[in-house]
């Protein structure tokens, strides 16, 4: 039974303090997000979605607006899809400037491998694959659709393709309304399959 998992990362937030705002309440898309969510949901208009499960998260429940319309579903929030939780929540965190410089801060860096200032990435792993297969299962033999955020589903993605989970992450693939597509052969990944509907975007950025 082949079953297709879309993943897709939400658009672009509005957030004009340029802080790491991880599970903070509040941030919601921008013009630009909400433009990006509209052309997922073009991108994903033909496919055979049947289910569509969304991270807790205002700027996640607002990417899939425009999804859920398109494909005349009813969203179903998914709390294993969260974003991953962090200490510098609600801090600046650019590099030479803010939480980086304050050596009271600096033992949260003592592990980048863990990593020591946030949710372990095993944990991540974990929660997010839980959250691909009740997906998987909701919709199989079609096509699911979640919405998250970009370091649960980088994560998810190294771990299912056998990679290391601590990484560099200026070179994250998993631009603002990107999709990365999960496709599995019953309860098997056989192939994982990556578009930018929504534009490229930095990585890096603050806001993102």
């Amino acid at each position: 039974m082949r079953t297709t998992v879309h993943v897709v990362r939400h658009g672009e937030v509005h957030n004009p303090e340029k802080i790491l705002y991880g599970r903070l309440p509040g941030y919601g898309l921008s013009d630009t997000g909400r433009q990006q969510a509209k052309r997922v949901a073009e991108h994903l208009a033909g496919a055979d979605v049947t289910a569509l499960l969304v991270s807790p998260m205002q700027r996640a429940q607002e990417t899939a607006e425009p999804i859920a319309a398109t494909l005349g579903l009813e969203p179903v929030t998914e709390d294993r899809l969260i974003e991953a939780a962090n200490a510098f929540e609600g801090l600046h965190v650019s590099v030479g400037d803010g939480a980086l410089r304050k050596p009271e801060y600096w033992p949260l860096l003592r592990n980048p491998f863990r990593p020591s200032w946030g949710e372990p990435y095993l944990e991540i792993a974990h929660r997010m694959l839980g959250a691909a297969h009740r997906a998987r299962a909701a919709a199989s033999g079609h096509e699911a659709v979640c919405v998250s955020h970009q370091l649960p589903i980088v994560t998810l993605r190294r771990f299912l393709a056998g990679q290391r989970l601590w990484h560099d992450p200026r070179k994250r693939e998993c631009s603002l309304g990107s999709v990365t597509s999960f496709v599995f052969d019953d309860e098997s990944l056989v192939d994982i399959a990556y578009t930018e509907p929504g534009g490229t975007s930095d990585p890096t950025a603050t806001g993102a």
